[in-house]
């Protein structure tokens, strides 16, 4: 059963079409389409507070090409969710309802609890050990959500208003590092050895960028060099040099700095990226959704 999911970033919008799919006991996502949009909604949020027009007319384009391209999928149920621009924009209720209205897309703008929440659904999927703590990093283009997880079970978690593009217009007011290092420390048994999970587009850009193979986590150290290797260059410098596209060349630095600033708090050497994100984990939500419905009407 195909499923649509929508991601409505500060830095992009994307689409995935997806099943889930069992395959020699190992169940995953299997992604039939995904289609990225630079629409970049918090330039305009960041620093004026509201959605501009000419990103409103963009934004509605792109919700009804994705529209037309779920139905050519013939998807089940469509699913968008937005997160921190969105949550910020003083226009955002209004251009919601156009949206709803000329596409017949409603779109959730999500806290950045209900973001962790969703990612954090398909980690069953990768199936961690439970008996070792685990923490789960997510970088975004307007915020960072941290999940601290035991046994399995979440239990701490808090979203912090510094992302890459907020890094990038110079919006992040500087005492959201201490916090970040207080709630850490107030959060995390030091003292335990955990495992680091990172999502997001540009961790899983970096671990490309330094050679890391399938499920092989990526050292500190290769971050941080990869992050003074990337700064000193200029955007088209690291677009011919790297291959990245204009919209990740500038924000994978501030990236790597949320990122490398965290793991050097948490004392931890070597970070393991899934390539799961907010996508995925709405796909993922539809489909138990789905089975648990059938599973009620079946009884019936």
């Amino acid at each position: 059963m195909k499923f649509g999911a929508i991601d409505i970033g500060t830095n992009a919008a994307r689409l995935l079409v997806g099943e889930v799919t069992k395959e020699e006991g190992r169940t995953f996502i299997k992604k039939l389409s995904y289609t990225r949009i630079p629409l970049r909604l918090g330039e305009d949020v960041f620093e004026n507070g509201k959605i501009s027009k000419k990103k409103a007319e963009n934004f509605i384009k792109t919700m009804r090409a994705f529209r037309l391209i779920a139905e050519i999928f013939d998807v089940r149920d469509l699913r968008a969710c937005a997160t921190s621009a969105m949550r910020e924009a003083s226009n955002g209720k209004k251009i919601r309802e156009r949206i709803l209205e000329e596409t017949e897309v409603d779109i959730e703008v999500i806290s950045g609890d209900d973001e962790a929440e969703i990612i954090f659904s398909t980690f069953q999927l990768v199936q961690p050990d439970k008996t070792i703590p685990f923490v789960v990093i997510d970088v975004g283009g307007g915020s960072t959500e941290v999940s601290v997880f035991e046994n399995g079970n979440r239990v701490a978690a808090r979203s912090f208003e510094v992302g890459t593009l907020r890094m990038v217009k110079g919006k992040v007011n500087p005492q959201v590092w201490n916090d970040i290092k207080e709630w850490l420390t107030q959060s995390v048994t030091l003292s335990h050895q955990h495992l680091v999970y990172g999502t997001g587009g540009n961790i899983n850009k970096a671990h490309k960028l330094v050679g890391g193979q399938q499920n092989e986590p990526v050292s500190l150290k290769k971050l941080e060099d990869l992050r003074d290797t990337l700064e000193p260059l200029t955007i088209a410098q690291r677009v011919d040099r790297f291959q990245l596209k204009p919209d990740r060349a500038d924000v994978l630095v501030p990236a790597m700095d949320i990122y490398c600033f965290i793991m050097r708090h948490l004392k931890i050497r070597q970070i393991h990226v899934p390539k799961i994100g907010l996508s995925d984990g709405i796909v993922y939500t539809l489909h138990k959704t789905h089975r648990k419905r059938k599973i009620t009407n079946d009884k019936a």
